[in-house]
This record gives C-alpha cells, structure tokens and sequence, in this order.
C-alpha cells in the first residue's frame, strides 16, 4: 500500500497528487512508509494545511524524492489514544512563519479514504471524539457551577478549559466520569520552548490557552473533588494541567488537600502531572497518599531535555528521583513521552530510557504526540545530525520484549487499571 501525496490549496480544499506517493518523516529526513505503519484517520483526526511549506513525495515513475509544487503541504492531527509513527515530510520556504503548537503527523489518499502513520497506543475511550455531547457538557457546566457558585477552580474548569478550549478532560469531569482536573499553580520553575500556558512576549509562539491565574484553596480543592471520587465511574484526580505552571511549587497545598480528601473518601486514585523538578516535595505528597505520578519528559537525555525545559533551579537528575520516590513509595509511575520520530526512537534515546526504566522501576510510558513545529524544534535545540534510528514501531517493540512489565498508554489509569492493566475500561 503506497497512499497519494495530500496537498491543499490555500483555500482550505485538499487534494491528492497521484504523481507522487507520500513520504513520512524521522527527524530532518524524509523517508518511505511501511504499509503496515498506515492507518486509516482516526474519527475525531483532523487535517491541516502547512502554510509556506512544500510537501516532499515519492515520485510514481522514477521512486525519487520530488517536492510538490501545486500547492502547500498537508498534515494530520491524530486524536488522542494514537502515536504517530511519522512526521510529515515538507520543506519549509524562506521566511516562512513557526507552526502553531499541534502536532504534524504523515498523512497521504489512498483507496477514498485518508490515511495517517500511526497506532492505537490505548483501548481507553475516555477522550474519543464521539463521546461528547455539547448539550449535556453545558447542562454539567450549570449545575455544578450552581451548586460550587464561589469556587474559583470549578469556574475555571468550567468557563476556560471546558468551553472555550474544549479540554476532554475538564468536560468528562462535567459529564460526571473518569478523570478530574486540578489546576493547582499559576507559576513554573521551567521555561519549555513549547509551553502551551505561557510564551514570552517576543517570541513567535502563541501560547495555545491562558494560564491560571490565582492560587487556589485546600477547601476550593477538597469541595468538588470529594464528591468526584465518590460518585464517578473508575475516578481519578490529577493535579497539573495544561493551563498552569508545575504543581510541585504549591507543594503544601497539595499535602494538605490530600490529606483532607482522603478523610473523606477513599475511592479512586490521586494523580499528579508534573515536571518532577522537587522530588523532597514528591515524597512529602506520596506519603501523604497519592497514588501516581506522571513526569512530562521531551527526551531522557540530559542534554536534550535541559535544552528544551531550561529549568529553573532544579536538574534532571532531579526529576529521576522524583521517578524512583514513586516506585519506594509502592506508586505508580508513568511518563509523559513527548514522541517525536526521528528523535524518540534513536539508538542513543533508546539506550538512555533502558537505563532509566531499569533504575526507575517506571510502570508506563505514555506515548503523547508532542505539538510543536518539527524545524523549529530541531533548531531550537540545536539538533543538526540525530545519528542512527531504529523507527517507532521497532522501539516500542524492543522496549516491550526487554520490559515485559512496562505498559504502554496515553492516559492516566485508573487505581482498578494500575492493579489490572489489561482490564479492558471501553465500557
């Protein structure tokens, strides 16, 4: 199977160039795709024109690369549960403007149908797109800001992350299911190149959503939490979300409010999402009884990820540590893996995480798309020659075959998953 180059028009029609097969990409190269690394797009996908950007393609008659020039390169968005396997392949023109901060997956026409480079990395359904009705999310939104009318955090969820960006998991929180939100600080000891909460004045990014802007209560907290874990289907609570800094630097409220959530319910899990950058304040939060941690992570190379993260008084050793506090503590230990083909799945990325799962003991890697414009990422980071690469699929082969233990994901799981991974959650 060789699926048609996509290509747009500028006027937000797309089209298929049946003189060229699509190519994927791994890092600065473009390469042929497997058939098997094809797979139709995913409902709830999505399909994006890159503006100033020519797609590269296989030519049908002599099998060389040709950049199309009939219009401007084409890229999918792969919904959640999905991890891309390749990049799309294009070339990008002078002065051509940075990409928004989405992820830019191989897509190609093959057969009437549209078709991405990708796998399904998760059985879980909690973010498909089908699963939202609007009316019912407005009608959660009412009633849960009615019976919370002065609590800041419920009105955050509720009026930014909820309805104006449209967060799936502040809305399944609305619709009374699965994972709840906690936003928790409004201040980072980081200063990722592609955060999606903040971006300095003079650079060209746009922060995708605003930032938290308050600190909140342990009784903000405990008051719609509580209920949460009581009432919801496999019930999680996460602090640090995507609109707030690192939850880490509010360590003190977070102990207390998990103490005093856990004296009034002991159902479901507590979650944070964090940078991992205070492993001192992560012990304090494990044995107050939190349950996971999930550690966000571009690469597991020292260098590379203190290129991108540029921390604030904190190393990655640091953030290691926080790993194996989680794994001392009896808890659960995922990261959030930035997957980014060409540089995830190099050989020297691929021993640095075997060494780091072995000293860890991690339970799970979250396979996450990483949003963010592949040129200016590299560049960014100074990456001109990544060196050998195994490609995605035969990473997350071998790292499975070595760590029969270690699962794979996307989404936090809940306490009953952590105990039964393979339980299937669908329903």
């Amino acid at each position: 199977m060789q699926p048609y180059l996509l290509y747009s028009d500028g006027k937000g029609n797309i089209f298929e160039d049946t003189s060229l097969y699509a190519l994927g990409r791994s890092g600065w190269d473009a390469m042929p795709v497997a058939a098997e690394d094809w797979i139709p797009l995913p409902h709830g996908g999505n399909l994006y024109e890159l503006p100033e950007r020519r797609g590269i393609g296989l030519d049908v008659v002599t099998g060389e690369p040709r950049i199309c020039e009939k219009g401007w390169a084409v890229a999918a968005f792969i919904p959640p549960a999905h991890t891309g396997l390749h990049l799309a392949a294009f070339e990008t023109l002078p002065n051509a403007a940075t990409l928004p901060l989405h992820c830019y997956t191989a897509a190609g026409w093959y057969d009437n149908q549209f078709y991405v480079t990708a796998i399904r990395i998760e059985q879980d359904i909690r973010q498909e797109a089908w699963g939202y009705d609007e009316g019912l999310i407005k009608e959660g939104v009412a009633h849960l800001l009615k019976e919370y009318p002065h609590n800041r955090l419920v009105k955050h969820i509720a009026e930014n992350c909820a309805l104006t960006y449209h967060c799936p998991a502040a809305r399944n929180y609305f619709l009374g299911r699965w994972e709840c939100p906690i936003p928790a600080s409004p201040a980072c000891n980081a200063n990722c190149l592609g955060c999606i909460s903040f971006q300095p004045d003079d650079e060209e990014l746009v922060a995708a959503q605003d930032r938290l802007t308050f600190k909140p209560t342990v009784e903000e907290i405990v008051e719609y939490t509580v209920p949460h874990l009581e009432t919801a289907p496999f019930p999680i609570v996460s602090f640090g979300q995507g609109c707030e800094g690192e939850p880490l630097l509010m360590g003190d409220v977070l102990r207390d409010s998990i103490i005093e959530i856990r004296k009034h319910s002991q159902k479901g899990s507590i979650n944070i999402n964090t940078n991992g950058s205070r492993p001192d304040v992560v012990e304090k939060l494990f044995k107050a009884g939190l349950n996971s941690i999930r550690v966000s992570l571009n690469s597991v190379q020292e260098s590379i990820y203190t290129r991108y993260y540029l921390p604030n008084n904190y190393q990655f050793e640091d953030v290691l540590e926080s790993l194996r506090i989680a794994h001392r503590y009896k808890g659960w230990s995922s990261i959030n893996y930035f997957t980014f083909p060409g540089m995830t799945d190099s050989v020297a990325e691929y021993e640095a995480l075997r060494k780091v799962i072995a000293d860890t003991h991690l339970n799970m890697i979250q396979w996450r798309n990483f949003n963010i414009d592949p040129d200016w990422y590299l560049g960014k980071i100074g990456v001109s020659d990544i060196g050998e690469i195994l490609g995605m699929r035969q990473m997350l082969e071998l790292l499975q075959e070595e760590f029969p233990h270690l699962k794979y994901g996307y989404y936090n799981p809940p306490i009953e998953r952590m105990k039964n991974f393979e339980t299937d959650f669908a329903h």
